[in-house]
C-alpha cells in the first residue's frame, strides 16, 4: 500500500508565547467586554503554552487591508512552503539518499488561510527544479481536515501509479486572518487557539521500495465524512475586510455525539477494532475537541501525548497540525504491524479519517 516516507517542518520566524498573547488580545478586546477577565482564562485553559507567527505581533496592532494580509501571506507561503519541500526531500532521518525534485509527480497543495492564483505551489514550482509536467493539485477550504484529506488524495493517486513520488504540502498562516476590529467571541476564542505552520510529507507508491530507512506508515484505508445540515459549525465568513472566523462552540459536543458511529462503521468494514490501535494520531484541534475524542471513542488520554505536546508548542495549526503529529508518531519507530488511526475534522462539517500500519 502506498506509505508517507518522510516529513518536514518550516517553522515561522517568531515565536510568541501565550502569556504575550494574553496581555495582546487583553488589549485588543477590553474596551467591548467587560468581562474580560474570566474570558482571557481561554488562553489558560486551552494548554496552549506558545505559538509561532509569521509576523511579530506588534505588527497585528496595526490596521491592515485585506491585500496586504494577502500579500504576506504569498511572500510567507512561497519562502516556507519551500523550505519545508526542500528539508522533506533530504530528511535523512527518514530517508536512504535525497530526492530530486525532478522525481515528484505530483503536488497536493493545502491551504484554508490565504488566496493566491497562479497557486502557491505553481509559484514554488518556478522557484525548485521540479518537472515541468508535474501535476499540481491545490486544495482549498478544509480548514483543519486538509491535511488528512491531503495524505487520503495522496494515497488515492499512488494506488492508480504505484511507482509515483507525491508530495503533500500544508501552508495555513492562521494569523493573517486576525480581525483587529472583530470582536466577537469567537474572534476571541481563534486569537487565543490558531498558529502559522507549514509541513510537507512525501507519500510513494507500493513500487517505491527503496528509500525509506526506518518503518514507515503505509496507509491502508481512508474515509470522507460530510454531515448534514452543519455549514454553520466552521469556516469563514468572507467580508470586504476579509476572513472572519465562524467557531461553534457546540463542536466537543458534536464530535462526542457523532464521531463514534463514523470510526466504528470505518474500522469494522476494515475488520479492525478501537482496541487494536496502538496509536491514534488525532489533530489536536484544542483541548476540548482532545477531550471529546476520548469520551467519544472511548480511548486512554496517552495515546494522545503526542497530538497535545503539539497543542502545546504549536497550537493549532489548522490543516499542517495533523502532519507535525504524524512526524513525531514516525520518528517513535513503532514495530511493524501495528495500526495507528489518523483523523481530523474541518468545516462542512466533516471528518477525513485514515487507517495506517506500519511496515518495514
Amino acid at each position: 500500500m502506498p506509505a508517507v516516507i518522510s516529513i518536514a517542518e518550516a517553522l515561522p520566524p517568531y515565536k510568541v508565547e501565550q502569556g504575550q498573547a494574553v496581555e495582546f488580545a487583553r488589549e485588543m478586546f477590553s474596551e467591548s467586554h467587560q468581562d474580560i477577565a474570566r474570558l482571557l482564562k481561554v488562553f489558560e485553559n486551552g494548554q496552549i503554552e506558545s505559538r509561532r507567527f509569521v509576523k511579530d505581533i506588534d505588527w497585528f496592532r496595526e490596521e491592515r487591508s485585506f491585500k496586504e494580509k494577502n500579500d504576506a501571506y504569498i511572500e510567507a507561503a512561497v519562502e516556507l512552503g519551500t523550505e519545508a519541500i526542500v528539508k522533506c526531500l533530504s530528511n535523512g532521518a527518514f530517508l536512504k539518499r535525497q530526492v530530486e525534485c525532478q522525481e515528484i509527480e505530483a503536488m497536493f497543495f493545502i491551504s484554508t488561510t490565504g488566496l493566491a492564483t497562479p497557486s502557491i505551489d505553481a509559484r514554488i514550482m518556478n522557484k525548485l527544479a521540479f518537472s515541468p509536467h508535474a501535476k499540481r493539485i491545490p486544495i482549498w477550504g478544509l480548514g483543519c481536515a486538509g491535511g488528512a484529506a491531503g495524505l487520503s488524495r495522496a494515497y488515492e493517486y499512488c494506488l492508480a501509479f504505484p511507482e509515483a513520488k507525491v508530495l503533500v504540502l500544508s501552508v495555513e498562516l492562521c494569523s493573517l486572518t486576525f480581525q483587529k476590529n472583530d470582536r466577537s467571541k469567537s474572534n476571541l476564542v481563534g486569537t487565543s487557539l490558531f498558529a502559522d505552520g507549514i509541513s510537507c510529507a512525501l507519500v510513494c507508491g507500493d513500487a517505491v521500495n527503496d528509500l525509506h530507512v526506518v518503518r514507515v506508515p503505509e496507509i491502508t484505508a481512508t474515509q470522507s465524512t460530510l454531515m448534514p445540515e452543519s455549514l454553520d459549525v466552521m469556516g469563514w465568513d468572507i467580508k470586504n475586510e476579509g476572513l472572519y472566523v465562524i467557531f461553534s462552540r457546540d463542536i466537543p459536543t458534536i464530535i462526542e455525539s457523532w464521531l463514534q458511529p463514523n470510526v466504528s462503521a470505518f474500522l469494522e468494514r476494515e475488520g479492525i477494532e478501537i482496541g487494536d490501535l496502538r496509536y491514534f494520531i488525532a489533530h489536536p484541534g484544542g483541548k476540548k475537541v482532545l477531550d471529546a475524542y476520548a469520551n467519544s471513542l472511548g480511548i486512554n488520554m496517552q495515546m494522545m501525548d503526542i497530538s497535545r505536546d503539539v497543542l502545546s508548542k504549536f497550537g493549532n495549526m489548522s490543516s499542517a497540525t495533523i502532519l507535525y503529529v504524524l512526524k513525531r508518531h514516525m520518528e517513535l519507530t513503532p514495530l511493524a504491524g501495528e495500526y495507528g488511526l489518523a483523523g481530523a475534522l474541518g468545516p462542512g462539517f466533516s471528518s477525513e479519517l485514515l487507517l495506517m500500519r506500519w511496515k518495514e
